[in-house]
């Protein structure tokens, strides 16, 4: 059970915090509600308390996970042996896509270095672009969060690790 002002991490959505516990009437029963806000966008979330699990909603990242995160980034072996150059970039995006809204940070970590290492060898498509955009930013927020560190910072550091 996730408390109000806590952060957490929603699949897809990154870090949101908890705004509110509200219980809402629908079709006549009452239900609880954890009241999102995503804290990279305007956004807000309702996830019914009792479904919060089933969703993905989680707590953030703790240090002790950080290594394995940058473990994976350093690694120079695509994981996955369908994501080569000869599938299809839109069954490769649907992949990553998936990983992503898992919500777990491991995939998230998988799909960054994965594409990394594909633009290496060919032109990433549009979509794969803006998949390793958006799996770069979830993890950027998320270690920042975990490590207390300017986003800019992690950034730098995660840029490093894909590079070397």
């Amino acid at each position: 059970m996730f408390k109000i002002g806590e952060k957490a991490v929603y699949p897809a959505h990154g870090v949101v915090k908890i705004k509110a516990i509200e219980v809402k009437e629908i079709c006549g029963t009452k239900k609880a509600f954890y009241i999102l806000k995503v804290i990279d966008s305007d956004a807000t979330v309702m996830v019914p308390t009792d479904n919060a699990e089933v969703v993905g909603l989680r707590p953030v990242i703790t240090k002790t996970e950080i290594p394995t995160i940058y473990r994976i980034l350093r690694s120079k072996k695509r994981t996955n042996q369908s994501t080569n150059g000869h599938q299809s970039w839109n069954k490769r995006y649907r992949e990553y896509a998936d990983k992503l809204k898992s919500g777990n940070i491991f995939e998230v970590a998988t799909v960054l270095k994965d594409i990394h290492l594909l633009q290496n060898e060919k032109e990433l498509s549009f979509g794969e672009r803006r998949i390793m955009d958006a799996a770069q930013a979830l993890l950027v927020k998320e270690i920042s969060i975990a490590k207390s560190l300017e986003e800019e910072s992690v950034a730098g550091e995660i840029e490093k690790l894909l590079t070397q």
